[in-house]
């Protein structure tokens, strides 16, 4: 039988797309009163990985990284993602499905970076409350690394750069 380990904090990061960039303080606001300050926020990024969200979102979509001074408990990952969708409807034009911001919630560890999903796949592990996680970088050789499964725009090194810089400021916390 193994030995059960207290399990460290966690470090809370979001993935933002959003076509239209003035809305990001009102929706940032909605997310520190969640889950505590910011402490890291990327420039904004065009994302032109994919095209999947210019029919709901429109052209010109740009992503951010956002990351919280606030650590949490990795097992609350499943809430975080209720409360992000939660803020995503929020933000849908009345009268409309059309989301105005896209929010990817996860966490980075030592080991790893988490993203949570509404979608079932080969490679995601069921949480609750139709919520799954996906182990989509790890960290190894000092940066981290992609999977087979993991995004092409979580693959590219101007994503990764900011990761490790996260996972630094994590790190840093923990050391503290």
């Amino acid at each position: 039988m193994g030995t059960l380990v207290e399990q460290l904090p966690v470090k809370a990061i979001i993935g933002v797309l959003t076509a239209e960039p003035p809305i990001l303080p009102t929706v940032y606001q909605r997310l520190t009163d969640k889950f505590g300050p910011l402490d890291y926020t990327s420039e904004l990024l065009p994302f032109t990985y994919t095209n999947y969200y210019e029919a709901e979102m429109g052209q010109g979509i740009q992503r951010q990284f956002i990351s919280f001074k606030n650590l949490i408990d990795a097992g609350t990952l499943s809430d975080k993602k209720l409360f992000t969708n939660q803020v995503e409807q929020e933000f849908t034009e009345e009268n409309s499905p059309r989301r105005r911001v896209n929010l990817d919630v996860g966490y980075i560890c030592m080991a790893k970076l988490v993203l949570a999903s509404t979608k079932d796949h080969a490679h995601r592990i069921y949480l609750s409350n139709s919520i799954y996680a996906e182990i989509t970088l790890r960290f190894y050789h000092k940066t981290f690394q992609p999977w087979e499964w993991t995004y092409p725009d979580y693959r590219s090194q101007s994503y990764i750069n900011i990761f490790n810089h996260i996972r630094t400021l994590y790190r840093e916390q923990l050391n503290s």
